[in-house]
Protein backbone atom coordinates (compact mmCIF):
# COMPACT_ATOMS: atom_id res chain seq x y z
CA UNK A 1 0.00 0.00 0.00
CA UNK A 2 1.73 3.39 -1.12
CA UNK A 3 0.71 5.99 0.90
CA UNK A 4 2.65 9.68 0.57
CA UNK A 5 3.22 9.77 4.22
CA UNK A 6 6.20 7.33 3.48
CA UNK A 7 9.63 8.42 2.35
CA UNK A 8 11.05 5.55 0.00
CA UNK A 9 9.83 1.85 1.22
CA UNK A 10 6.55 1.26 2.48
CA UNK A 11 4.73 -0.28 5.54
CA UNK A 12 4.10 -4.53 4.04
CA UNK A 13 0.48 -3.92 5.34
CA UNK A 14 -2.48 -2.52 4.70
CA UNK A 15 -4.32 -1.49 7.79
CA UNK A 16 -2.13 1.81 8.19
CA UNK A 17 -3.46 3.13 11.76
CA UNK A 18 -5.60 0.38 13.07
CA UNK A 19 -4.10 0.39 16.26
CA UNK A 20 -6.02 3.58 16.70
CA UNK A 21 -9.16 2.04 16.31
CA UNK A 22 -11.16 1.51 19.12
CA UNK A 23 -12.32 -2.01 18.54
CA UNK A 24 -8.63 -3.32 17.63
CA UNK A 25 -9.37 -6.51 20.24
CA UNK A 26 -12.71 -7.27 18.63
CA UNK A 27 -12.08 -6.61 15.15
CA UNK A 28 -8.20 -6.84 14.46
CA UNK A 29 -6.91 -6.84 10.72
CA UNK A 30 -7.33 -9.60 8.41
CA UNK A 31 -5.46 -12.62 9.78
CA UNK A 32 -3.56 -10.83 12.52
CA UNK A 33 -3.13 -11.51 16.15
CA UNK A 34 -4.25 -8.17 18.50
CA UNK A 35 -2.76 -6.99 21.81
CA UNK A 36 -2.92 -4.21 24.39
CA UNK A 37 -2.15 -3.53 27.66
CA UNK A 38 -1.48 -0.42 30.12
CA UNK A 39 0.34 -0.05 33.01
CA UNK A 40 0.83 3.14 35.60
CA UNK A 41 4.36 4.43 35.96
CA UNK A 42 3.52 7.24 38.30
CA UNK A 43 1.89 10.41 38.62
CA UNK A 44 2.38 14.24 37.88
CA UNK A 45 3.56 16.57 35.59
CA UNK A 46 7.30 15.56 35.61
CA UNK A 47 6.90 12.37 35.40
CA UNK A 48 4.89 12.18 32.18
CA UNK A 49 7.46 14.67 30.88
CA UNK A 50 10.66 12.56 32.09
CA UNK A 51 8.57 9.37 30.52
CA UNK A 52 7.70 11.52 27.02
CA UNK A 53 11.81 12.02 26.64
CA UNK A 54 12.09 8.23 26.70
CA UNK A 55 9.62 6.81 24.89
CA UNK A 56 10.57 10.04 21.83
CA UNK A 57 14.18 8.84 22.19
CA UNK A 58 13.24 5.35 21.59
CA UNK A 59 13.21 4.33 25.09
CA UNK A 60 10.91 0.83 24.63
CA UNK A 61 13.49 -0.41 21.86
CA UNK A 62 16.97 0.01 23.56
CA UNK A 63 15.75 -1.84 26.54
CA UNK A 64 17.55 -5.67 27.46
CA UNK A 65 18.32 -7.52 24.39
CA UNK A 66 16.66 -4.84 21.92
CA UNK A 67 18.65 -2.23 20.33
CA UNK A 68 18.34 0.08 17.13
CA UNK A 69 20.69 1.27 14.32
CA UNK A 70 20.11 3.49 11.14
CA UNK A 71 17.60 5.45 12.06
CA UNK A 72 17.00 8.11 9.05
CA UNK A 73 14.51 10.89 9.61
CA UNK A 74 12.13 11.32 6.35
CA UNK A 75 14.09 12.86 3.92
CA UNK A 76 11.59 15.79 2.67
CA UNK A 77 11.07 18.94 5.16
CA UNK A 78 7.35 19.53 4.42
CA UNK A 79 6.37 15.74 5.77
CA UNK A 80 4.16 15.32 8.68
CA UNK A 81 3.12 12.61 9.14
CA UNK A 82 -0.38 10.70 10.35
CA UNK A 83 -2.91 11.88 12.39
CA UNK A 84 -5.87 9.92 13.93
CA UNK A 85 -9.15 11.19 16.10
CA UNK A 86 -10.26 8.53 18.59
CA UNK A 87 -11.72 6.35 16.00
CA UNK A 88 -9.24 5.34 14.13
CA UNK A 89 -9.92 7.91 11.53
CA UNK A 90 -7.23 9.95 9.42
CA UNK A 91 -6.58 13.36 10.71
CA UNK A 92 -4.13 16.61 10.63
CA UNK A 93 -0.98 15.45 12.76
CA UNK A 94 -1.54 16.85 16.10
CA UNK A 95 1.96 18.41 15.34
CA UNK A 96 2.73 19.63 11.79
CA UNK A 97 6.52 21.14 12.46
CA UNK A 98 9.00 20.88 14.84
CA UNK A 99 12.96 21.34 15.00
CA UNK A 100 14.68 17.86 14.49
CA UNK A 101 15.54 16.77 18.62
CA UNK A 102 18.38 14.25 19.67
CA UNK A 103 18.91 11.81 22.15
CA UNK A 104 22.14 12.06 24.49
CA UNK A 105 24.26 9.38 22.28
CA UNK A 106 23.04 11.43 19.12
CA UNK A 107 20.21 9.15 17.85
CA UNK A 108 17.59 11.60 16.30
CA UNK A 109 14.55 11.71 17.79
CA UNK A 110 11.13 9.88 16.57
CA UNK A 111 9.69 11.84 13.93
CA UNK A 112 7.10 11.28 11.68
CA UNK A 113 8.34 9.13 8.45
CA UNK A 114 11.43 8.41 10.39
CA UNK A 115 13.17 5.13 9.42
CA UNK A 116 14.88 2.28 12.00
CA UNK A 117 16.18 -0.97 12.04
CA UNK A 118 15.28 -3.32 15.15
CA UNK A 119 17.97 -5.89 16.17
CA UNK A 120 17.65 -8.02 19.32
CA UNK A 121 15.99 -11.23 20.85
CA UNK A 122 12.82 -12.01 22.58
CA UNK A 123 12.07 -14.75 23.82
CA UNK A 124 14.80 -16.69 22.23
CA UNK A 125 13.91 -15.62 18.92
CA UNK A 126 15.36 -13.49 16.36
CA UNK A 127 13.32 -9.77 16.34
CA UNK A 128 15.45 -8.18 13.52
CA UNK A 129 13.15 -5.90 11.37
CA UNK A 130 12.71 -2.38 9.82
CA UNK A 131 10.36 0.14 10.88
CA UNK A 132 8.90 3.35 10.06
CA UNK A 133 7.38 5.96 11.73
CA UNK A 134 3.51 6.31 10.88
CA UNK A 135 2.58 9.07 13.23
CA UNK A 136 3.87 11.17 16.39
CA UNK A 137 1.52 12.17 18.81
CA UNK A 138 2.80 15.26 21.06
CA UNK A 139 -0.27 16.84 23.09
CA UNK A 140 -0.74 18.68 26.40
CA UNK A 141 -1.38 14.94 28.20
CA UNK A 142 -0.65 12.69 25.50
CA UNK A 143 2.72 11.95 23.80
CA UNK A 144 3.32 8.63 21.92
CA UNK A 145 3.62 7.59 17.98
CA UNK A 146 2.82 4.54 16.14
CA UNK A 147 5.62 2.29 14.39
CA UNK A 148 4.91 -0.24 11.40
CA UNK A 149 7.12 -2.63 9.85
CA UNK A 150 8.54 -2.03 6.53
CA UNK A 151 9.76 -5.27 5.90
CA UNK A 152 12.66 -8.36 7.14
CA UNK A 153 10.42 -9.35 10.08
CA UNK A 154 9.11 -12.31 11.50
CA UNK A 155 5.69 -10.68 11.87
CA UNK A 156 3.85 -7.74 10.08
CA UNK A 157 1.92 -5.22 11.38
CA UNK A 158 2.12 -1.92 14.01
CA UNK A 159 2.63 -0.91 17.57
CA UNK A 160 1.04 2.16 19.17
CA UNK A 161 3.54 3.86 22.40
CA UNK A 162 1.58 6.38 24.24
CA UNK A 163 1.72 7.87 27.31
CA UNK A 164 -1.44 9.54 28.96
CA UNK A 165 -1.59 12.04 32.30
CA UNK A 166 -5.01 11.28 32.87
CA UNK A 167 -7.34 13.89 34.43
CA UNK A 168 -6.94 12.02 38.13
CA UNK A 169 -2.79 13.18 37.75
CA UNK A 170 -1.66 9.02 36.66
CA UNK A 171 0.42 9.07 34.10
CA UNK A 172 0.13 5.86 32.14
CA UNK A 173 1.68 4.15 29.60
CA UNK A 174 -0.58 1.89 27.11
CA UNK A 175 0.85 -0.02 23.94
CA UNK A 176 -1.23 -1.57 21.34
CA UNK A 177 -0.53 -3.92 18.67
CA UNK A 178 -1.32 -6.02 16.32
CA UNK A 179 0.76 -9.06 14.36
CA UNK A 180 -0.07 -10.91 11.51
CA UNK A 181 3.04 -13.97 11.37
CA UNK A 182 5.17 -14.05 8.04
CA UNK A 183 7.75 -17.02 8.89
CA UNK A 184 6.59 -20.30 8.80
CA UNK A 185 7.05 -21.37 12.59
CA UNK A 186 4.69 -18.38 13.56
CA UNK A 187 1.92 -18.86 11.09
CA UNK A 188 1.44 -23.13 12.06
CA UNK A 189 1.68 -22.00 16.51
CA UNK A 190 0.06 -18.69 16.42
CA UNK A 191 0.51 -19.29 20.36
CA UNK A 192 4.46 -18.30 19.67
CA UNK A 193 3.56 -15.05 18.60
CA UNK A 194 1.09 -13.86 21.55
CA UNK A 195 4.20 -15.18 23.47
CA UNK A 196 6.67 -12.94 21.54
CA UNK A 197 4.24 -10.62 21.93
CA UNK A 198 4.18 -10.43 26.37
CA UNK A 199 7.66 -10.60 25.96
CA UNK A 200 7.95 -7.64 24.09
CA UNK A 201 5.53 -5.61 26.32
CA UNK A 202 7.43 -6.94 29.43
CA UNK A 203 10.44 -5.96 27.49
CA UNK A 204 8.76 -1.92 26.74
CA UNK A 205 7.70 -1.68 30.26
CA UNK A 206 11.14 -2.05 31.65
CA UNK A 207 12.78 0.25 29.53
CA UNK A 208 10.21 2.94 30.34
CA UNK A 209 9.65 2.58 33.77
CA UNK A 210 12.57 0.31 35.34
CA UNK A 211 11.48 0.35 38.66
CA UNK A 212 7.87 -1.38 38.32
CA UNK A 213 7.85 -4.73 39.03
CA UNK A 214 4.34 -6.14 38.86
Amino acid sequence: MRRQSFTDDTVDYAAVGATQAPDLMQYPPERSLPAEDGWRIGSGEERFASAGEQLLAWGPLRGGELSISDVTPASSSGYAGVGFDSDGAPIAPSRLEAEQRFAADGTPFVGPGTGVRLHGRVDGHRADAELRVISVIEEPRRIGFILGTVGHSIVSGEELFLLEWRDNDEVWFVVRAFDRPTAPTYRLFPGLVRRRRRALFSRYLRAISPLYTS
